[in-house]
């Protein structure tokens, strides 16, 4: 039986660039719905079906987006790169000191595969939802509306409340980066002055800061953040093939760390690899803004290419940083290195211009969800933009000053918003976007795979979050603090 639709709720905004996608609200729309085309919203306010056969003339709304500054395949795999490049690559050997040697390993690889799945299936929801509403594209949380209301009938009631879910994690999964990246230049700063000679806290550092990112925070553009996202990913891997000099240098044996580790440490390794595989929220952004989504999940399109890249790199810095430093290993790989060597002091330079300039890209996302509703309270919207733009980033600055471990809040981040964002919540619209395709062969093995990824990921959100905040809560004040001023 053909689900209930209603009309797509539109008071929350898109995720897409706000100076790049020209859709106004038309009095008319058109979405499909099982084969059937549905005219939603005539003058009357009354929704009426058309016939079947008109469904063949319906233009598909994902290949036909008005975009004024689309972004092309290379743009939107640096952006791809810069969203997974940051702060959690860093901490990987100390994620494997969580898991051991080779269960961080392969660990890694399993974890990466699964949540590019999910990524995948992600977009493909989108794309579905978007012929079946007749819209170019949708936000990450009007994804899970509207999965939830062409869903079963008992769900349709919940839609609202899971989109505002949707948004909530995400602002507290994209703040929670901002915050760590904002702390991870401050304190790698912090070591470059040290070798200089120059003592300066880390809260001075950090005041310091803020003008440049809240300059940098103006941009409302995603295709204006194209060329910071090609200098931190640039400046990424430089600072990376640099860092593996010092951890494939006088290499211990691999027997000399644990090759599996505690059961009772392995919640915040989890943690710290989802916080690791921070892109999901930027996947359906960077989607919308393309000038060829097709090319986007190709089996060699910008997800596949972007993310093998992501993962064979996570591995690699987890593994040898592991076996270099084994149980010394902290929150951050850099804060190993050594800190009177030329060479190490510019990693740490790399890295921390690199992590600053994805700032921008990582409070791109929040914006797009509080901007809208904050400033339709305003007769100058734009200038409450800017406001609003500015105190966020005070606010990412207050609590990047009172985070008391970066490894530890790196983990709880990971384990409360990435691992529903990645995890729950793609297997899960994709048994509801799939839910009027009962009758497909594969769905019973479709349901199995995305009840057991769903599984997975309320495990480690449980599991993962109760650690964190026994570590963060148990632990003296001085212990592993690498965020004390």
């Amino acid at each position: 039986m053909a689900p209930k639709f209603r009309d797509v709720d539109q008071s929350t905004p898109l995720l897409l660039d706000c100076n790049n996608n020209k859709r106004g609200r038309p009095d008319t729309a058109d979405r499909v719905s099982n084969g059937n085309l549905v005219h939603i919203g005539d003058h009357d306010g009354k929704p009426s079906a058309l016939e079947p056969r008109y469904s063949a003339l319906l233009v598909d709304p994902v290949a036909t987006r008005n975009l004024d500054h689309p972004t092309t395949n290379l743009d939107t795999l640096m952006h791809m790169l810069n969203g997974n490049l940051g702060t959690g690559i860093l901490a990987m050997p100390d994620a494997f000191k969580n898991a051991g040697l080779y269960v961080g390993f392969f660990g890694t690889l399993a974890m990466g595969v699964i949540c590019t799945h999910c990524m995948h299936l992600l977009v493909r929801c989108s794309h579905e939802l978007c012929r079946r509403y007749g819209r170019p594209s949708l936000s990450y949380a009007e994804v899970g509306y509207c999965a939830l209301d062409s869903g079963p009938t008992w769900a349709q009631p919940l839609a609202a409340s899971f989109r505002r879910l949707i948004n909530t994690f995400l602002i507290v999964m994209q703040l929670g980066l901002c915050c760590v990246y904002y702390l991870f230049v401050a304190v790698n700063l912090r070591e470059l002055l040290d070798y200089l000679g120059v003592q300066v806290p880390i809260l001075t550092i950090l005041g310091y800061l803020l003008v440049p990112l809240v300059l940098m925070n103006m941009v409302r553009s995603l295709k204006l953040l194209t060329p910071t996202s090609l200098t931190a990913s640039v400046l990424a891997i430089a600072g990376l093939a640099i860092a593996f000099l010092f951890l494939l240098q006088d290499l211990p044996h691999s027997t000399t760390v644990q090759p599996v580790s505690s059961w009772s440490t392995l919640p915040l390794y989890f943690g710290t690899v989802m916080y690791a595989f921070e892109g999901i929220g930027v996947v359906l952004p960077l989607e919308n803004n393309m000038a060829n989504p097709r090319d986007f999940i190709a089996w060699n399109g910008v997800l596949n290419t972007g993310m093998t890249v992501v993962v064979c790199l996570y591995s690699a810095v987890g593994f040898y940083g592991y076996i270099k430093y084994g149980e010394q290993a902290q929150g951050s790989v850099t804060l190993n290195l050594p800190n009177d060597h030329l060479l190490a002091q510019l990693v740490r330079l790399l890295m921390a211009v690199a992590v600053l300039a994805s700032y921008a890209l990582q409070f791109y996302v929040p914006m797009t969800i509080i901007a809208p509703v904050v400033t339709k309270h305003f007769r100058h919207r734009h200038c409450a933009e800017y406001a609003l733009r500015v105190v966020t980033v005070l606010f990412t600055f207050v609590l990047a000053a009172i985070i008391p471990n970066l490894g530890t809040f790196i983990s709880l981040v990971g384990a409360v918003s990435t691992s529903t964002l990645a995890l729950v919540f793609p297997p899960l619209i994709d048994l509801l976007t799939q839910w009027p395709h009962a009758n497909r062969p594969a769905r019973p093995w479709i349901m199995l795979k995305d009840a057991l990824i769903i599984a997975f990921g309320a495990c480690g959100f449980f599991f993962g979050t109760a650690k964190s905040l026994a570590t963060i809560f148990g632990a003296s004040p001085g212990d592993g603090d690498i965020g004390s001023f």
